[in-house]
């Protein structure tokens, strides 16, 4: 018994039909259904209950199928690592950004990346912190931008920014003419923060209840812009890392460190430990890493 013939089991396992598994593996059902008896005889058991409308694997299919499970894995990722080298830098990534993230960050180096690997592609999905890293351990992403600290126990990361979050209030606000402000003078303020299914909405939210209060939120939103043009329209008051800030008309609005707490945003980059990556997304991974490492400082 061969990998092709494990490889023609497991597909008809999976779908239940010797039909379908011929055509998702663009070969005749004669062939598979051979493939099948052959692999019978040669183990001497039945594979398969084929009396009703779809196929059952028999007490001997599932054990067989239990141990060829890790064996055709394996094979797969040895037949994926051959074809980076056999293809050299073509490939595709899917990356994770959260919005406010990407705009800051990320354009020149994708840019230049491109330039380097015109054979690579990229899709780019914009969520927010949480739901990129939840991607990336499930697989639906290769790589995503996160707010550290993250599970190291799942994941590979490098950290390429780290800063504290400011203070926007509208220049006629009571705190407008300080040079700094506690995080206990915003008890009783208006928060415009990010979505819930941004970091920085728990982190937020987890400082105020540490420092006394519970933080009063009038907007929510997934976009810097919008929060900051809130503040800037005096509908509330806004906590934004420094990066950030740098973009904002500070006619509009009075910007601030904010003290005691100190509150830190970092960002990194991070990728799951057990799963296999493609020469692709490791040249991503290493050329993103001098990039913005080098930018950092």
């Amino acid at each position: 018994m061969d990998i092709r013939q494990l490889q023609y089991f497991m597909e008809v396992a999976r779908l239940q039909s010797f039909t379908k598994a011929a055509e998702s593996l663009y070969i005749t059902q004669p062939s598979i259904s051979k493939t099948i008896r052959n692999i019978e005889e040669e183990l001497g058991v039945t594979l398969f209950d084929r009396s009703g409308k779809k196929v059952v694997l028999t007490d001997a299919g599932r054990i067989i199928y239990e141990q060829a499970q890790p064996i055709v894995k394996s094979f797969q990722s040895l037949s994926s690592e051959l074809g980076d080298l056999k293809n050299l830098k073509k490939g595709h990534i899917r990356l994770g950004l959260p919005p406010m993230v990407g705009s800051s960050f990320f354009p020149e180096v994708i840019g230049q990346f491109h330039q380097k690997y015109p054979q690579v592609t990229m899709q780019i999905f914009e969520d927010g912190a949480k739901k990129v890293e939840v991607d990336v351990e499930s697989g639906l992403l290769d790589i995503g931008v996160v707010v550290l600290p993250t599970d190291d126990s799942l994941f590979h990361s490098f950290s390429f920014v780290r800063e504290n979050l400011m203070l926007l209030v509208h220049p006629s606000h009571r705190l407008a003419h300080r040079e700094c402000a506690r995080l206990a003078d915003l008890a009783e303020e208006n928060f415009v923060l990010f979505r819930e299914d941004f970091a920085l909405h728990d982190r937020i939210i987890t400082e105020c209840v540490k420092v006394g209060f519970q933080p009063h939120i009038v907007y929510e939103s997934s976009q810097w812009d919008l929060i900051s043009g809130m503040v800037a329209a005096n509908l509330g008051i806004a906590l934004l890392p420094e990066t950030i800030c740098r973009e904002i008309n500070r006619e509009r609005i009075r910007i601030m460190p904010l003290v005691e707490p100190v509150i830190p945003w970092q960002l990194g980059m991070i990728w799951r430990r057990d799963r296999y990556l493609s020469y692709a997304a490791r040249e991503w991974i290493a050329f993103t890493q001098g990039k913005l490492m080098d930018d950092r400082g």
